[in-house]
This record gives C-alpha cells, sequence and structure tokens, in this order.
C-alpha cells in the first residue's frame, strides 16, 4: 500500500454485512467498466487467476479489465456473497454481455477472495462458464452502470 492510499473498508474479519456489503461494492464498481478505477480495489501485488488466465499486480490486472470490456459488451454484474470468514469472501455471480457479432451470453461463476488488513483484496480465484442466450432471454436489464436497488438479484431471478 502507498503512503497516499486509505483504507477501502469495510475491513476485515467480515461478517455478513460487511460480506454482502463487499460483494455489492465490487458488484457496482465492476459495472461501471473502469479499469483504473476496479484496479484500485486490489493491493499493488494482488494475484488473480480468471478462468485459465494468472496475472499479479494491478497493471496487469487493469490491462486485463480493458480487453475484458472490450471485448465483452454491454456487460451487467451480479454478485451474491455466498460465505465469509476473518479476510476470505465467496461469491457467486452471472453476468450478461454480447459479442461483436450481437451474441448474447451470461456467464455464471464463483469467485474466492482473500483480503489484506486495508480492505483490499490480495487474491482473487475466479471459476466461469460461459452459456450463449438469445437476447429474448436476458434477465440483466438496467441502464450502464450500478444495479438499480429494486432490481432483483440472483435468488430472485431464480439464478
Amino acid at each position: 500500500m502507498t503512503t497516499a492510499e486509505q483504507p477501502r473498508p469495510p475491513l476485515p474479519p467480515f461478517n455478513q454485512q460487511t460480506a454482502q456489503q463487499k460483494a455489492r461494492m465490487a458488484e457496482d464498481a465492476w459495472n461501471g467498466r473502469d479499469p483504473h478505477k476496479v484496479a484500485q480495489a486490489y493491493t499493488e501485488q494482488s494475484q488473480w487467476r480468471n478462468r485459465a488466465e494468472f496475472m499479479q499486480g494491478r497493471e496487469q490486472i487493469e490491462a486485463f479489465l480493458q480487453r475484458k470490456w472490450a471485448r465483452e459488451l454491454a456487460y451487467r454484474l451480479i454478485k451474491e456473497a455466498w460465505a465469509w470468514s476473518d479476510n476470505h469472501i465467496a461469491v457467486r455471480f452471472a453476468y450478461e454481455w454480447r459479442d461483436d457479432s450481437g451474441q448474447w451470453y451470461r456467464s455464471y461463476g464463483n469467485e474466492n477472495w482473500e483480503f489484506a488488513a486495508d480492505g483490499r483484496m490480495q487474491r482473487r480465484i475466479a471459476s466461469i462458464n460461459d452459456l450463449p442466450i438469445a437476447e429474448a432471454e436476458r434477465k440483466f436489464h438496467w441502464p450502464q452502470g450500478p444495479r438499480p436497488a429494486d432490481h432483483p438479484g440472483l435468488t430472485e431471478l431464480g439464478l
């Protein structure tokens, strides 16, 4: 952590409320699709596995997110805290996106998160599967940006 960085509450150890809050904050940030802003939630040497891609550090994370959102258009994400303990949170998620040919997908997955004492994520392990869907099958309908408070979550959508 550089001297200019401030802690990113909520801080570990996590409970149900703070784990859910951390998951929603991550969801909102990722739905904003600003790679630089999202990367600031991770430690400078954060370790990631995303599918079969491994990376370390904010610079690699930011570059990955730039590539991701250039390819995954109309991206909408919902995360849900699944389990938590001390400085760990497990989440399940789904997101919808389309490629440049117009094919829609719903990507499902799980993430295991490990946090540093300052509330930044120091490890993220993501397993993700993509399901092609028809546009009529989409369930995530809101303008780009954070999911509105009244939009159903994964459980309410039956996902």
